[in-house]
């Protein structure tokens, strides 16, 4: 069983920035793929980023150049630096880890960009 515990979200402003963070509890954070989604106001949940145990990465066209997935295995953290906000990017964040085909899911932490 793993548990995963978002922090770090709030309210900010357009063009601010935030990095929420990811703690896994168990033994499989370094061998997992670990990833950020999120769900807006009346839509589908949706991809954000992945990080790889080798560290390579994938993001949204939508964040690419604005977000940055990072892990730190001694910690069993993933984190998500989130810059330049804009207001599309309201949503509920979802941290997720994908090991031996199961998924996990965090209870997400709500991300309120004011424009």
């Amino acid at each position: 069983q793993v548990q995963l515990v978002e922090s770090g979200g709030g309210l900010v402003q357009a063009g601010g920035s935030l990095r929420l963070s990811c703690v896994a509890s168990g033994s499989i954070f370094s061998l997992s793929i670990m990833g950020w989604y999120r769900q807006g106001p009346g839509k589908q949940r949706e991809f954000v980023a992945r990080i790889t145990p080798g560290r390579n990465t994938n993001y949204a066209d939508s964040v690419k150049g604005r977000f940055t997935i990072f892990r730190d295995n001694g910690k069993n953290t993933v984190y998500l630096q989130m810059s330049n906000l804009k207001a599309e990017d309201t949503a509920v964040y979802y941290c997720n880890a994908l090991n031996g085909g199961i998924d996990y899911w965090g209870q997400g932490t709500q991300v309120t960009v004011s424009s």
